[in-house]
């Protein structure tokens, strides 16, 4: 049986400085993700693209979806394996690139995962696992391009 999940939020434009889109500079690119019952995130585009540096964007947040998805299932798996994971770090890296009309997409994508397991036993199962993760992770399943894994598995002490 096959179940459907749906998800909504609210996007909310907040950078009309009162001219509205007169004009490319006349606006900030400023605003707000709301879900009920969570946390507002505060969004702006990209520093390159006259947005606010402080804020997260879109490419910000593709990024750490297609990580902490990965990171979520794989948790999940190591638990169902037997594997005790201490603690988990990523620092995935994205290329985005821009045509010269202004378009642009992802084109590479790469996960480096740092694991902290605590048997040594378990090091190889700990890597391959990366493989299922990907493999069952609803964003990286959605996407066209293919998302490369450099993991490491590093012994608790």
């Amino acid at each position: 049986m096959i179940k459907e999940h749906q998800y909504q939020q609210k996007i909310t434009w907040t950078g009309n400085l009162g001219k509205d889109t007169a004009s490319y500079r006349d606006y900030q690119r400023d605003f707000e993700i709301n879900i009920p019952k969570k946390a507002t995130i505060l969004g702006s585009s990209d520093p390159e693209f006259l947005g606010d540096p402080t804020k997260h964007n879109p490419e910000d947040l593709f990024l750490s979806a297609i990580s902490s998805c990965h990171m979520l299932w794989y948790l999940h798996f190591c638990a169902t394996s037997g594997i005790n994971v201490v603690r988990y770090e990523d620092q995935p890296i994205g290329i985005m690139t821009e045509e010269q009309s202004g378009a642009g997409q992802f084109t590479k994508i790469t996960l480096h995962p740092t694991v902290w397991i605590r048997s040594a036993k378990q090091v190889n199962l700990a890597k391959e696992l990366h493989t299922k993760a990907n493999e069952f992770c609803f964003i990286a399943k959605s996407l066209h391009i293919p998302i490369h894994h450099q993991p490491i598995v590093m012994m608790m002490e």
